[in-house]
């Protein structure tokens, strides 16, 4: 562990020998942005670092992503903007950088926005109107991306058919005359990249539709000499995918998500990502459970030999949930790394795994997940989830290190 944890409570003393921890590689997130950027390589990239950074820590990632040339970050809410653009002052104070709030944010907060140079999206003509009238109140001018519904019914102008797409672009154009508004992107946000193109194109597939009606819209906007200076469709997946089968998806700039953590994106050439967090724990008891013995909440475990039970002391309330109960962990014996299984419940704050057939100790250190992409995706199959949760999950109570 070379660099000092991020920690929820900065004010108290760290634990010197934590019960569980994340450990966040920089190489791993520096060469899957790198090698997600070159499949696009006319594009700018966009990091998305919302939600902690998918979990991961905003203040581990984006100094990594900085030095490897990052400018342009997204966020999905106005508190996460704000504690960028400090880390991002004090890692750049002398040059600029983009922060685009993917999601809606109150017109009460334009101020705070046009103050710290965030951009906002408009998801609506409404919504546009509203950041308009507030900006102007406040003296003060935003700006912003206007989004397209393009297919995904979250937020956006309706753009889903041909007369959508004409009184989208209409739109866009009134939203451009808006006082207090400075319009520099477009965007729009694909729902089944993920699915579509995995062998072969598929000319009707949802992707290429939605590509279609926010060309529609770009097209009519460049006629009348509109276009927005930044415009962009393409998520992780996308990034992967499309380019090589629709050339026009690049635009301008791909946002990279998931895929710039190690996971979600099944592409059609070998990119070889890497997990970027590795979930650690260790041993901290051990004990013979006899037969006719029970482990655990409900005593779902009953074994019909003995059985010697490792207890780790990590839970769901640290974002190890429920679903991964009897899940394959790895604990790093002396005599090497051993498989093992996670029986009974997972409590709050601990777990049980059958070590009865290896050299476990109390104090073996424990992988949870990330040593391979493979062992967090298993987790998700058990549990009926997708990467995104986990990660995410994890809590502030689980302290995370670069590594």
């Amino acid at each position: 562990m070379k660099n000092n944890p991020v920690y929820q409570h900065q004010d108290l003393p760290l634990p010197r020998h934590p019960r569980v921890w994340a450990e966040i590689s920089s190489d791993a997130l520096v060469y899957n942005y790198k090698a997600l950027a070159a499949c696009v390589p006319s594009a700018q990239p966009i990091a998305v670092v919302k939600a902690d950074a998918y979990g991961h820590g905003i203040s581990l990632v984006v100094p990594s992503l900085v030095e490897a040339g990052c400018r342009f970050f997204a966020v999905a809410t106005l508190e996460e903007a704000l504690s960028l653009r400090w880390l991002l002052s004090s890692l750049l104070p002398d040059e600029k950088t983009t922060i685009l709030i993917l999601g809606y944010i109150s017109p009460m907060d334009v101020w705070s926005a046009a103050t710290q140079e965030i951009t906002l999206t408009c998801v609506s003509k409404d919504h546009a109107e509203a950041l308009s009238c507030a900006a102007v109140d406040a003296g003060v001018t935003v700006s912003c991306h206007v989004a397209l519904d393009t297919g995904m019914n979250r937020v956006g102008l309706a753009a889903q058919n041909q007369r959508d797409c004409c009184k989208a672009a209409q739109d866009v154009m009134d939203i451009m005359d808006m006082e207090g508004l400075r319009v520099t992107g477009m965007f729009t946000h694909f729902s089944t990249a993920d699915h579509d193109f995995e062998e072969v194109a598929v000319p009707d597939s949802l992707t290429r539709r939605q590509l279609a009606c926010y060309m529609a819209v770009y097209n009519a906007l460049c006629a009348k000499d509109k276009r927005p200076a930044f415009c962009h469709v393409c998520n992780s997946a996308a990034a992967t995918r499309c380019p090589d089968l629709i050339p026009e998806a690049a635009l301008d700039g791909i946002r990279l998500g998931i895929s710039m953590y190690g996971y979600g994106v099944n592409t059609p050439r070998d990119l070889g990502l890497r997990p970027v967090m590795r979930l650690m724990t260790r041993v901290v008891h051990m004990h013979t459970c006899p037969v006719g013995g029970k482990v655990g909440y409900g005593g779902e475990y009953a074994p019909d030999t003995d059985r010697v039970i490792a207890t780790l002391p990590v839970g769901y309330a640290d974002g190890f949930v429920r679903g991964f109960k009897g899940a394959a962990i790895t604990v790093h014996t002396k005599e090497g790394d051993k498989e093992v299984s996670l029986v009974g419940r997972v409590c709050m704050d601990q777990s049980m795994a059958d070590v009865t057939d290896i050299q476990a100790a109390v104090g073996d250190k424990v992988t949870l997940f990330g040593d391979t992409c493979a062992s967090l995706e298993a987790l998700c199959r058990r549990s009926e989830t997708i990467p995104y949760e986990p990660l995410c999950l994890i809590s502030g109570r689980v302290p995370r290190y670069g590594v």
